[in-house]
């Protein structure tokens, strides 16, 4: 009998079939199909799901799942929400993902670095004024989050010429970038940085981390990109922070809600570049084998692939 898998997701018909379309490519023994095309019984014979921002209700209609395997990287929506039923989850740890981020990274870094903020501004005002020129080694970047996307990220930056800082939850040691930890460490970090790139996963300790006593501590007019998760930032606190000239320029990629809402203060203020969630877009064609070959192994031997620690949120 071929291992029946339930493909649950709350995404786009079209995305979803893309999805299906791949999963199906790389697991031809396997009997893929969505949740409403299950038959009461075919739902209780599922051990695993592949699931794409699902809803619970529809992932507690499959009352014997040993694990679910996200096509995403991120997973905060589904530990808020699932964390509590009794299986494992599992998120996408694709190479391709990172590499996709340091691009974005560097891209926004350089945005930021070569002043094109302000000469948008002057470009507005029909104004021809040459600034100066720093060096990227006079340009100290503080990556926080030193997971796969962040070293990636770090070590392109490095290779470019900046220098490079990190903060992460717990200590981390990678060759040629100084690595700070804890409260103190992180105040220290942020107070150095020129530019601060956000890649912290959202949990309950970095929900708000960035709010008005970070923003009082960062480097008179320090800039700030966030590809992490929108809820890490205050946004009311930002834009008092940018009001006072705490912040210089913020590069907003994620939010707590989206889309953006049409009426969010964020889309006029000058000294906010925003983007439509575009910085690492996953790749279905790479996540697709990646997924695939952590099913193969469970079906062949059992072997799990690493799970989310539900106490840490990722």
């Amino acid at each position: 009998m071929r291992s029946l898998i339930p493909f649950v997701h709350q995404i786009d018909s079209q995305e979803a079939d893309e999805w299906l379309g791949a999963l199906r490519g790389q697991l031809p023994d396997c009997d893929i199909r969505l949740l409403n095309q299950l038959t009461e019984q075919e739902k209780a014979r599922a051990e695993l799901a592949i699931v794409a921002n699902p809803l619970p209700a529809d992932v507690a209609q499959l009352p014997n799942l040993k694990w679910v395997h996200s096509v995403w990287a991120g997973v905060e929506g589904m530990m808020a929400e699932l964390a509590h039923m009794p299986f494992d989850i599992v998120r996408l740890v694709d190479s391709n993902l990172a590499q996709t981020m340091s691009e974005a990274v560097l891209a926004w870094v350089m945005y930021l670095h070569r002043d094109m903020p302000r000469y948008r501004t002057q470009q507005a005002l029909a104004q021809w004024q040459q600034l100066p020129y720093v060096e990227p080694g006079d340009r100290h970047v503080v990556i926080l989050g030193l997971g796969e996307l962040g070293q990636k990220s770090a070590s392109r930056l490095a290779e470019n010429g900046f220098r490079i800082s990190g903060w992460s939850r717990s200590l981390k040691t990678i060759s040629g970038i100084r690595c700070y930890a804890g409260e103190q460490g992180l105040a220290e970090a942020i107070g150095q940085a020129d530019i601060i790139v956000n890649l912290l996963p959202l949990t309950a300790e970095t929900k708000g981390i960035m709010n008005t006593a970070f923003f009082a501590g960062v480097k008179q007019g320090a800039s700030l990109i966030n590809f992490g998760r929108g809820a890490t930032i205050n946004e009311s606190d930002l834009l008092q922070a940018l009001a006072e000239d705490l912040v210089g320029h913020a590069v907003l990629d994620v939010f707590e809600q989206e889309p953006l809402a049409a009426d969010s203060e964020l889309w006029s203020n000058p000294n906010i570049t925003l983007l439509p969630h575009i910085s690492a877009p996953t790749s279905v064609s790479t996540a697709s084998l990646i997924v695939a070959g952590n099913v193969k192994n469970y079906l062949a031997d059992g072997t799990m692939p690493q799970v989310v620690d539900k106490q840490r949120g990722y």
